[in-house]
């Protein structure tokens, strides 16, 4: 699963989810994306879930890119334990999605196995995904 080596800050807020994404909108690397249509958080699990579905569909042919990467923190305090006593541990890390990111791209296959594959891979995630081709 994806972690970052060090961060700046061992904890973070939860932050905001608001607006759309202008950076990572479009198909630059691959033929093929898998675009999301709203937010929310994608954990490394997630991530790591759709990137088995692409290359179960890519056999040795095409190629997957991931353009997101887990690097805010999130925090959990255990089961039943009461108030106060400071913030959680670090359980895991997540990347905010915001409408008009680019998830995952893949190339080198055909058109069906890639609307396919891509559509499995965005049932996978916690956000409304789009299939699309690059123009």
């Amino acid at each position: 699963m994806l972690t970052p080596k060090r961060t700046k800050h061992r904890k973070h807020f939860r932050g905001k989810m608001r607006g759309m994404d202008s950076r990572g909108s479009e198909v630059i690397f691959g033929q093929f994306g898998l675009k999301a249509m709203s937010a929310g958080w994608v954990s490394s699990k997630q991530i790591e879930a759709g990137r088995r579905v692409l290359t179960r569909y890519t056999q040795k042919g095409g190629r997957v890119w991931i353009r997101i990467f887990p690097d805010h923190a999130i925090s959990d305090k255990p089961p039943e334990v009461r108030m106060g006593g400071g913030k959680g541990d670090v359980v895991e890390y997540v990347f905010t999605v915001k409408p008009g990111r680019i998830i995952f791209e893949m190339g080198g296959i055909t058109a069906e196995s890639a609307k396919e594959a891509i559509t499995t891979a965005g049932g996978k995630l916690p956000v409304k995904t789009k299939f699309i081709v690059k123009t």
